[in-house]
């Protein structure tokens, strides 16, 4: 997980925030902090909490709870502690799989598209469930497939078309490799959850033109860590195909696609 973590390093971490969290990120943060209210959490846990789309949406909808973010990228968690001056919220560097809190602490643990990055997802689900009071809530959205995600899914291709011997894969085998909600499950079951609820929702990503989805996909994410590895300054040119590539989602108001990921809850 680690090797992973250390790609979102130097400046994407600020780019994440400004340019990927509102394209992709936010409208899901707003409906796991909907869905989150609902159980009226005392106590609640954020295990990958990244820049903190999800710390602040559950913030804001429950201003008594106590709220503990934490990653295990330093600089991430740092632009997330920037954007948020509570004493109701905390933050901790911490690895979702090995957590530093005692049994049954938490009324609700929630995880916003960390999952996936789990390099032993059993062991970062049981965590997850070893740190919950009896009844509460694991509350997880995961990225649907690729395919389902027609932003991303564009974008992967122009990198397999411009290197098609070495194709930079980021995006597809992080992300969005564990888009099946049978593994998902099964993932669960194992790590102790008995009562599971998955429900595929599908949202819009919206943002003012292709050059600003682009940016933030290019920018955003290690993609350039990846592209540097195969050829040395090669993101502006791969940059400007995606943008020409992401224009076939623009409008009159924008550029407005699908998105689509797992809503996950499982009870303790």
């Amino acid at each position: 997980m680690k090797d992973q973590e250390l790609r979102f390093s130097g400046s994407v971490p600020d780019k994440y925030q400004a340019l990927m969290v509102p394209l992709i990120f936010q409208p899901y943060a707003q409906e796991l902090a909907r869905r989150a209210r609902a159980f009226t959490p005392r106590n609640v846990l954020e295990t990958a909490a990244g820049t903190g789309a999800l710390t602040r949406a559950l913030h804001e909808a429950l201003p008594d709870a106590e709220i503990v973010a934490t990653d295990l990228n330093p600089p991430m968690l740092e632009v997330n502690a920037r954007q948020i001056q509570s004493e109701r919220v905390r933050f901790v560097e911490a690895d979702a799989q090995h957590l530093p809190f005692d049994d049954a602490a938490f009324d609700l643990v929630a995880c916003q598209f960390g999952a996936m990055f789990f390099p032993d997802k059993v062991r970062g689900h049981s965590e997850a469930r070893r740190v919950l009071r009896d009844g509460g809530r694991y509350l997880l959205a995961i990225w649907d497939t690729i395919e389902r995600n027609p932003l991303t899914a564009v974008s992967q291709g122009v990198l397999i078309d411009c290197f098609p011997d070495d194709p930079p894969l980021f995006m597809r085998e992080g992300p969005f490799g564990y888009g099946d909600p049978k593994r998902i499950e099964s993932d669960l079951r194992d790590a102790g959850f008995e009562t599971i609820h998955i429900e595929t929702v599908e949202l819009r990503s919206r943002c003012p033109s292709a050059h600003d989805a682009a940016m933030a996909l290019c920018y955003g994410t290690p993609m350039g860590t990846e592209l540097d590895e195969r050829e040395p300054g090669s993101l502006e040119r791969v940059f400007a195909l995606v943008e020409q590539a992401l224009r076939q989602f623009e409008g009159a108001d924008g550029i407005d696609a699908p998105m689509s990921a797992h809503l996950v809850t499982a009870t303790r």
